[in-house]
């Protein structure tokens, strides 16, 4: 077995972490491992022994190079004796190890802490499957080098970090961040839910006599970071939306699943009008795509009125559009952008034929860039809206916050003392943290800073108006944008964007408020509402 060991000793060392005691070992194949463990027991044994017949005796044991290197030469020849054990390691100074396994044909390179760790292995490989645990970390958690005096600074624990690993890049958290390239198959999609835990240990080296002094004890703090990775099959690969996807979800929070937490179907003999809203970010491009059916939506929704933002359209696209639409869908209205070309754009599509129209707010300021259209049917206002983005570096943070909000709150307000509203579109503000994947990252990032919330709160919800989602689904996850540049809806890391905020007299009328994240073509996708007459 002194051979195995210095077979071990002799390889060039990569430190490796137990995931049982967060100790450094180094990387031993499974069948050394084994056989480790069970000559470590036997020089246990042989050293329990002779320590018991030396305090029998009376006689103080001292270590010296020559002794080391005799009983060392006894063990290799396979003679009964103390086998080289951690203890006589501890014991002895780091220039009579490197000594005593340099006489023996092994490399002593290293520092007397690695010497001592690798011979208290036997306990790490009772933990340590062979082949399994070895390959289970593939994933190397790195150790940092850190002073002894320093202390390391703690995470908590119950901080998580999730990810949802597809075709693209995985981020693992470990001694330092790396990216590495996965390449999987769609069916074989994995989430991936990372946790991190910094753990410390104290190394202490017990104080034995030595030559009748006593030695002072070994104090070495090692901080090493532990992460543990929980891999669990996406059982649904294409709908990755159904998977808690948050930075900091909180107790109680599940991601959000169409097919299981929506109503059934309302009878048919029940009064009911059926809104849907989508920002289509550009009209023209998504009518091109081979992959979007506009006949399959309706077939498939069945709406009654369509809402759109963001068609990008000019007034001379208008005629063509109409041309295109579907059959029995008569009622069309359009706003453009005149301010800037190509830009903004809102639409209202209806089967049912409104019973008057507005296009923007009355205020000239406002009304430029296409925002808004306002239909009147019988039982309320449907307002199809899309809120100016506040921009890059937040220059339209103050005109939004101050002056379109509070005219948009207020035009509402108006309209609501003859009939109830119902506002729907792209607000551009994820109210709530669990309304967006990364909240503690977009603190000053349009559509989910301090400002914009508490605006969408005075306008909005405090004035009487009703998130429906979120009444109908207080804890649940949803996103209804996700970003085109880092594949954020393959990982489902979004934004809750989109809403229909009702008035309050007709929020106990919400039959179904929900959200259809299968649809493409846009990096927006539909939200819908039904609402009982």
């Amino acid at each position: 077995m002194i051979q195995a060991l210095k077979l071990a000793l002799s390889c060039s060392i990569t430190g490796r972490f137990c995931a049982a005691n967060s100790c450094r070992i180094p990387k031993f194949s499974g069948r050394f491992c084994l056989s480790l463990r069970m000559a470590s027991r036997r020089r246990h044994r042989s050293f329990a022994s002779a320590s018991a017949a030396a305090e029998g005796s009376g006689k103080e044991t001292s270590i010296d190079e020559p002794k080391i290197r005799k009983i060392a030469s006894e063990a290799s020849d396979g003679s009964s004796g103390v086998e080289d054990t951690p203890l006589v390691f501890e014991k002895m100074t780091l220039q009579q190890i490197q000594s005593s396994l340099g006489s023996n044909g092994a490399h002593g390179e290293g520092c007397k802490h690695e010497h001592v760790v690798m011979s208290k292995t036997d306990d790490a490989a009772e933990d340590f499957p062979p082949q399994q645990n070895l390959a289970s970390l593939e994933e190397k958690p790195a150790v940092a080098k850190r002073n002894p005096k320093r202390k390391a600074k703690a995470i908590p624990e119950d901080e998580p970090v999730a990810s949802t690993t597809t075709t693209k890049n995985s981020e693992i958290s470990g001694g330092r961040r790396s990216k590495r390239q996965v390449k999987q198959s769609p069916k074989d999609s994995v989430d991936i839910r990372m946790s991190q835990s910094v753990t410390e240990q104290e190394l202490i080296v017990e104080s034995t006599e030595l030559g009748g002094k006593k030695s002072t004890q070994l104090k070495k703090k090692v901080s090493s970071r532990v992460t543990k990775a929980n891999v669990a099959e996406n059982p649904c690969v294409d709908e990755p939306w159904t998977v808690l996807t948050h930075k900091k979800p909180q107790k109680g929070w599940t991601g959000y699943d169409p097919k299981t937490m929506r109503p059934p179907p309302i009878a048919a003999d029940t009064p009911h009008v059926k809104l849907l809203s989508w920002n289509v970010n550009g009209l023209r491009a998504l009518l091109k795509l081979e992959s979007f059916s506009a006949l399959e939506l309706s077939k498939r929704e069945d709406f009654d009125v369509l809402c759109l933002q963001e068609t990008k359209l000019q007034e001379k696209d208008v005629n063509a559009i109409k041309e295109t639409l579907l059959q029995g869908y008569d009622n069309s209205y359009w706003t453009c952008s005149v301010s800037k070309l190509g830009y903004s754009g809102t639409a209202i599509i209806s089967r049912i034929k409104p019973i008057s129209v507005r296009y923007g707010l009355g205020i000239s300021d406002h009304d430029s860039e296409g925002r808004l259209v306002t239909l009147e049917f019988e039982n309320f206002y449907l307002l199809s809206c899309y809120v100016p983005n506040s921009g890059d570096g937040l220059k339209r943070l103050p005109y939004r916050i101050a002056e379109w909000d509070t005219s948009l709150g207020n035009y509402m307000k108006d309209l609501e003392q003859s009939k109830p509203v119902i506002l729907t579109g792209d607000l551009n503000c994820a109210h709530e943290e669990m309304d967006i994947f990364n909240p503690a990252g977009n603190k000053r990032s349009a559509g989910f800073t301090e400002e914009e919330r508490k605006s969408f709160e005075i306008n909005f919800l405090d004035r009487g108006f009703v998130d429906t989602f979120r009444k109908q689904h207080p804890n649940v996850v949803a996103y209804s944008y996700w970003g085109y540049r880092h594949g954020g809806r393959r990982t489902n890391k979004g934004w809750r964007l989109d809403y229909f905020l009702v008035s309050e007299s007709i929020s106990e009328k919400v039959h179904d408020a929900y959200i259809l994240p299968d649809v493409g073509g846009s990096d927006h996708c539909p939200v819908g509402l039904i609402l009982k007459l």
